[in-house]
C-alpha cells in the first residue's frame, strides 16, 4: 500500500486526497492550524490525520502539497527540519512553486515539480497533473492510484511552467474580457459590444457568458497566481507587467465580489448586466 502525504484540505487538496484513498493508498495530513470545514473535508475525504509532521512525513512514499503559490513555501520551509532528520525521506511534489526546490534540495530529499490543470477529481474525471524534473519517473506510479499523472521531459520548473503558460492564456483572456466589457458599460456600449459579439463571435461569447460569472467567487485566489505568472515572465518585461496588471484585476474583482451590498456601480454587477445575466 502506497503512503501519501497531502497538504491543504481546500477543494483541489481533499478531491486528490479522497481519490488517493478511494484507490487504495494510505492518505496522511494535517489538521492543525486548518478551518473546521477544511478538517471535515479532510475527514470526509478519508484522510487520517497525523500528529504532527514527522508522522506525517514519516514511512510515505511520497508527499503532495497543494497549495496556492504564496503558501508553497512557507510550507516547505515548515517540513523541511522534519526531513532532513528522516532516513527514508518521501518524494516532495509540489503542485504550485517552482522555488520549493530550492528549499527541499539541502534535505536529501527528491524534488518533483508538478502542475496541476482542471479542477478537483469528482466521479469519472480527474484533472490532469503533470511531473517533471530528474527523479520525476518515480511518481509515475500515482496514475495507478486514480490520477491523470503525466511524467513529461523536462528539468524543474517545467510542470509549473506548463500549468503557468495554461492558466496564463485561459485566466488572462478572461481577464481581457471582463476589463473590456467594464470598459463598453462605462461608455454606454455594452448592448451594441454584445450584438457584435452575437453576431461575429459567438463561441467566444459562449465561452465568456460561462467562465465571467465561474471566474467571481475565485478571483481572490488567482491573484497570487497572476503574481507567479509575473515573476516567470520577468525577463520579458511588457509580458511580466501584463499579468501583474491582470493580478490587479482580479483583487480588484474579489473585493467587488465581496461587497455586501454592491451598489449598481459594483464590477460585478456590471458584468453580470452586460452579459444579460441580470
Amino acid at each position: 500500500m502506497a503512503v501519501i502525504g497531502v497538504i491543504a484540505q481546500g477543494m483541489m487538496g481533499a478531491g486528490v486526497g479522497r481519490r488517493l484513498h478511494e484507490s487504495g493508498a494510505k492518505v496522511r495530513t494535517l489538521f492543525s492550524g486548518r478551518s473546521q470545514a477544511s478538517v471535515e473535508r479532510a475527514k470526509a475525504a478519508g484522510m487520517a490525520a497525523a500528529a504532527d509532521e514527522r508522522e506525517l512525513l514519516s514511512d510515505a512514499d511520497f508527499f503532495l502539497s497543494v497549495l496556492p503559490p504564496g503558501e508553497a513555501e512557507t510550507l516547505a520551509g515548515k517540513l523541511a527540519p522534519t526531513l532532513m532528520t528522516l532516513d527514508r525521506k518521501p518524494v516532495y511534489i509540489d503542485c504550485n512553486a517552482m522555488r520549493v526546490g530550492e528549499i527541499i534540495a539541502p534535505t536529501g530529499a527528491h524534488f518533483v515539480d508538478a502542475g496541476i490543470i482542471g479542477g478537483p477529481p469528482r466521479p469519472g474525471y480527474s484533472p490532469t497533473i503533470y511531473a517533471s524534473g530528474p527523479t520525476a519517473g518515480q511518481t509515475a506510479v500515482l496514475r495507478d492510484w486514480g490520477i491523470d499523472w503525466r511524467v513529461i521531459d523536462g528539468p524543474i520548473g517545467a510542470a509549473s511552467g506548463l500549468k503557468m503558460s495554461y492558466a496564463g492564456i485561459t485566466k488572462g483572456t478572461t481577464a481581457i474580457a471582463s476589463a473590456m466589457l467594464l470598459g463598453a458599460a462605462r461608455f454606454g456600449c455594452g448592448e451594441a459590444l454584445i450584438a457584435e459579439l452575437t453576431e461575429s463571435q459567438p463561441e467566444m461569447l459562449a465561452r465568456m457568458r460561462s467562465g465571467i460569472p465561474r471566474m467571481y467567487d475565485k478571483a481572490y485566489r488567482w491573484v497570487a497566481e497572476m503574481e507567479e505568472i509575473s515573476d516567470f515572465l520577468e525577463r520579458n518585461p511588457p509580458s511580466r507587467d501584463i499579468y501583474a496588471a491582470v493580478a490587479r484585476l482580479y483583487a480588484y474583482l474579489a473585493e467587488a465580489e465581496a461587497e455586501k451590498e454592491p451598489g449598481p456601480d459594483n464590477a460585478v454587477r456590471t458584468l453580470d448586466r452586460v452579459l444579460g445575466k441580470r
